[in-house]
């Protein structure tokens, strides 16, 4: 077992010096460049019930750059376990990772966030004629573009590798099994694509 900096260091080695550079404390031109492609962010937060990743999606370009230190991520209705807004009123910490189909790298940005229900700025962020339910607002205190090695490892953008969705169980399915056995699984998973539809915004 590794219980030491030191010994995990004999292992791995030091960072190129590459890899400590690209860190920087703002977002420059070419890692806003990213956030303006990325259609899906996974943001991570912690509270005192623990960690949580969320996926957030939206037509590229969704998350807003108010300047080089501060983005804004508007968010949509969805089941109402509001995980990470709640972590983030108790510890403001987040880490975000920007994802681009079809692209190898990624971009990792650390920092601290806020809510906003600002009504106007919600408003700004409407779509179909209904505003966001609230809008993260993340101050930028590190930020980096990660290597394209996990996915060329995992080759996840390669078509040729995707499942069908009949690979795994359906979400009705799912629930089922969660409710043992007393869910209506055929009925859900029928309804769903109006239902998914009729709640995006």
């Amino acid at each position: 077992m590794i219980d030491s900096i030191e010994a995990l260091e004999a292992i791995y080695g030091l960072p190129h010096e590459r890899a400590v550079r690209k860190q920087i404390g703002f977002l420059n031109e070419d890692y806003q460049a990213m956030v303006r492609v990325s259609p899906l962010v996974i943001v991570s937060s912690v509270g005192a019930d623990g960690l949580d990743n969320s996926p957030r999606g939206d037509k590229a370009g969704f998350v807003r750059i108010i300047d080089e230190r501060t983005l804004a991520l508007p968010d949509r209705p969805g089941n109402n376990r509001i995980d990470t807004l709640r972590n983030v009123l108790q510890d403001s910490r987040v880490s975000l990772l920007f994802i681009i189909p079809g692209i190898g790298e990624t971009l990792r940005v650390n920092g601290t966030a806020t809510i906003s229900a600002d009504p106007q700025l919600l408003e700004s962020f409407a779509v179909n004629g209904k505003p966001a339910k609230t809008v993260l607002l993340v101050t930028v205190e590190a930020a980096f573009f990660h290597c394209s090695k996990a996915f060329v490892r995992s080759d996840a953008w390669n078509p040729e590798t995707h499942l069908p969705r009949s690979a795994l169980p359906s979400a009705g399915a799912f629930h089922k099994r969660l409710n043992d056995g007393q869910f209506d699984a055929e009925t859900y998973d029928r309804e769903a694509p109006k239902r998914v539809s009729d709640t995006l915004y």
